[in-house]
């Protein structure tokens, strides 16, 4: 069994590790979300939808994009 003051040496030497930085992923412009709601609407022949619906997709299809890209 260690004395207490090899026991406060090995407390002195232990030595903390810095936290590994999550990287973020910054989401789309809204510009971009934009763009690809307009596309969404398009491709469904220009007819009436839930623009809330086709803006939240676009949102959704970016963001995963960025995901995957690992743009920060």
């Amino acid at each position: 069994m260690p004395s207490a003051s090899q026991v406060r040496g090995m407390r002195t030497r232990v030595r903390s590790k810095p936290a590994r930085e999550i990287p973020t992923v910054a989401g789309p412009t809204e510009e971009q979300i934009r763009r690809r709601a307009y596309e969404i609407y398009l491709s469904r022949g220009e007819t009436p939808g839930n623009p809330e619906w086709d803006w939240q997709q676009a949102e959704l299809e970016l963001r995963a994009r960025l995901a995957l890209l690992g743009k920060p």
